[in-house]
């Protein structure tokens, strides 16, 4: 991986480590509909302005097919999922959950004829998350309510397809513009379903309120940017092992400022996970060359 590949792998291990706390917090005073609608409220706020203004909004429109799919993949599905999941579980177990999402995307890049060749080291990395993910749910869900569990599933599903559809389907469309387009469309397929909320909004915290605004203006409208020219710097399959680490991030949150414990599972489970990101990472023998295409997005991202 370049330098740049892990400037933004970091980056983006720790930002999307971050949601499930602020998640966790603000799902005990909002409803999962109302969280997603404020959440993309906020990150279509700040990056469709930008999408107008540089005359992105009608080139990506033509792509209007594909876009409403990474929304239902990558926003309107799983953020409500994840925070309906996260009524019941801890924020530090739905993110060693979600790790389970490089998995779920190597076979479907398998499945969607993905060029780029899984090398046995690599493998072999996605083999020791895959039992250090097994050690989770072995030690750490006694007790868990199916339905939750269910949910994270299907979030696994999502994230693991949503970026093909940004390499294979999205590749001359700028990653800003594509993740302003999803949440405006999210938001206003949310609003319907939160307008009986509004008036509960008065009564909600000011940690609440921050985490709601942290979701949105950190968690979302920077994130997604980021995220889009990680995949094109590294690929998706590997971009996607950013869910190795951020349970890390998320387990660190979670113990120190929720007081949620740091049980057995956590413990042999998550060095387990890192050490199959740093293996699952290993940029192959031959790297497939990034198109043009590809890289005039990138610029257009930075």
């Amino acid at each position: 991986m370049s330098r740049r590949g892990w400037v933004l792998f970091l980056t983006m291990s720790v930002i999307w480590g971050v949601p499930y706390l602020l998640i966790k917090v603000a799902v005990g005073e909002v409803s999962p509909v109302m969280l997603v609608f404020v959440r993309c409220v906020i990150g279509a706020a700040l990056l469709l302005p930008w999408t107008v203004a540089t005359g992105q909004l009608r080139p990506a429109l033509r792509h209007w097919r594909a876009l409403l799919l990474f929304t239902v993949l990558e926003m309107a599905g799983p953020w409500f999922l994840i925070a309906y999941a996260e009524g019941t579980l801890s924020s530090s177990l739905t993110g060693l959950l979600v790790a389970g999402v490089p998995f779920v995307a190597a076979l479907a890049a398998r499945l969607a004829g993905e060029e780029e060749r899984l090398t046995p080291v690599r493998i072999l990395g996605m083999a020791i998350g895959v039992v250090g993910i097994a050690v989770l749910l072995g030690l750490d869900i006694d007790g868990a309510q199916l339905l939750p569990l269910l949910a994270i599933a299907l979030v696994l599903v999502g994230y693991a397809t949503g970026p093909l559809v940004v390499t294979r389907a999205l590749p001359d469309v700028s990653g800003v513009a594509a993740s302003s387009i999803a949440l405006f469309v999210t938001a206003v397929a949310y609003a319907p379903f939160a307008a009986s909320e509004f008036g509960e909004l008065a009564d909600v915290s000011t940690p609440a309120w921050l985490s709601l605004v942290g979701l949105g203006v950190v968690c979302t409208a920077l994130a997604l940017a980021l995220f889009f020219s990680l995949i094109r710097e590294v690929g998706p399959q590997r971009a996607l092992v950013i869910t190795f680490v951020n349970p890390a991030v998320a387990v660190l949150l979670g113990v120190l400022l929720l007081d949620e414990p740091f049980t057995l599972g956590i413990a042999i489970g998550l060095p387990l996970v890192l050490v199959g990101c740093v293996l699952a990472t290993r940029r192959s023998a031959a790297p497939r060359p990034e198109p043009s295409t590809e890289a005039a997005c990138d610029a257009s991202v930075r």
